[in-house]
């Protein structure tokens, strides 16, 4: 009796184990909805407020801050970096909007409704994206570490580990708070992981393989998939890439791996 007792908590130790590092699920799209996305928009950033989406874009000479109508694609308000900066992800924080550059150390923060510039931040590494919760910001910067920012000051007050499936996941890019959990693009991958920010555990993954065929673009190797909008009063998600054409609301779609 006591060895068959040993022998099933053995068993009921390594079952547990296992589903610890089950894979995570994988779940695919259905295409809702597609509207027109400026196709000089190099994607950094990107977040929904109050029906209209916000862009950040890209590239030394060439970044802006942008507020955009959804159903047309048109710009209606738009700032331009000065030409040293590469501009990268944006939040809202009340009535500000904080963006990050890529290799300067240097954030902006402006004001939301006239796109005015009120102060800069400074922070260590590389700056990729931005998203929040009610609480705190959250910020990439390519590597597998989230870092927690404090919405007041800005300043690092918490890192996060992000793993799949027990392996550090790097090249976390754009994100986007979703019901609890960040979405990240991973860099250069047609995928988003679902991250549960307590433990940093990828729980799922979204895949978008085929929902835009990159090779139609002037460069497909850096026009990829990224850009994460969420509308949470009406429950659309929104995706999209650099310098793509299309912007398309997407509902997921559970699928086996």
């Amino acid at each position: 009796m006591i060895r068959w007792r040993f022998w099933a908590a053995a068993f009921c130790a390594l079952a547990a184990t296992a589903a610890a590092h089950a894979a995570a699920p994988v779940y695919g799209y259905r295409v809702v909805k597609v509207y027109p996305h400026d196709t000089s928009a190099y994607t950094e950033g990107l977040f929904y407020k109050d029906g209209y989406l916000y862009e950040s874009t890209g590239e030394a000479g060439d970044s802006t801050v942008r507020k955009v109508e959804l159903e047309s694609g048109k710009v209606v308000q738009r700032h331009d970096l000065p030409s040293q900066y590469f501009g990268e992800g944006i939040v809202d924080w009340g009535s500000q909007i904080v963006q990050l550059t890529w290799k300067d150390q240097l954030g902006f923060v402006y004001d939301m409704a006239s796109f005015k510039q009120q102060r800069t931040f400074y922070y260590a590494g590389e700056g990729w994206a931005l998203t929040r919760n009610n609480k705190q910001i959250y910020m990439s910067n390519g590597t597998s570490q989230l870092q927690v920012l404090d919405p007041n000051t800005l300043a690092v007050v918490n890192t996060i580990n992000v793993t799949d499936d027990g392996r550090p996941l790097v090249n976390l890019n754009e994100l986007e708070w979703v019901k609890g959990e960040i979405y990240a693009n991973v860099w250069l991958t047609n995928r988003i992981a679902r991250i549960d920010p307590t433990t940093g555990h990828v729980t799922g993954w979204i895949d978008l393989t085929g929902l835009f065929d990159v090779s139609t673009l002037p460069d497909p190797g850096n026009d990829v998939l990224n850009g994460i909008a969420y509308d949470a009063k009406r429950d659309r998600l929104f995706v999209t890439g650099k310098r793509w054409p299309k912007l398309f609301e997407i509902t997921l779609v559970p699928r086996n791996h």
